[in-house]
């Protein structure tokens, strides 16, 4: 594994930390303010029972309120990191392809908020029993793991490029 990531933390571009840093700014700031704003509005139309409004406006509050927490603990356990070399070498931050049970199939190893929103490329933490598998393999190689089943499963690995959003 190479110094840009580690088991314990999430691996992260200096792009996607950017990225998420100024998501929390803004849910954090204005978007609070809006929200408490909006909640205001709704309290202020009478019978709390009967405001759909105001339910939707809490609703929303929480959900916010979650992300907050989620990106807050993502950012302090991040590992920034410089673009991995495209060396074909399995490690997060990695577009890999695979051949398994003779068809293949293509993911980013790593964090899904690396992810640039609507990608459609699946993610499989280096943590996953797939992950740990190929994490440090190369392009050419083969790799085993335990599936949930109990049977192992054998991987190929096609190739590993750089992910760039």
């Amino acid at each position: 594994m190479s110094e840009t990531a580690t088991t314990s933390s999430n691996y992260l571009t200096q792009d996607a930390y950017d990225r998420l840093k100024a998501e929390l700014e803004q849910l954090s700031g204005p978007g609070r303010i809006d929200i408490a704003k909006r909640i205001e509005a709704a309290r202020d139309e009478g019978d709390l029972k009967e405001n759909g409004g105001y339910h939707a406006a809490k609703e929303e509050q929480g959900k916010m309120e979650a992300r907050i927490r989620q990106l807050t603990q993502l950012l302090e356990n991040a590992q920034v990191g410089q673009t991995p070399p495209d060396d074909d070498v399995v490690e997060p931050g990695m577009v890999v392809k695979i051949d398994m049970f003779g068809e293949e199939m293509t993911f980013l190893l790593g964090s899904r908020e690396i992810l640039e929103p609507g990608s459609g490329l699946e993610v499989y933490s280096s943590q996953s029993p797939l992950g740990g598998a190929i994490n440090g393999k190369k392009a050419g190689e083969e790799a085993s793991y335990e599936a949930p089943n109990g049977k192992t499963i054998t991987v190929k690995i096609l190739s590993a490029t750089p992910y760039k959003s």
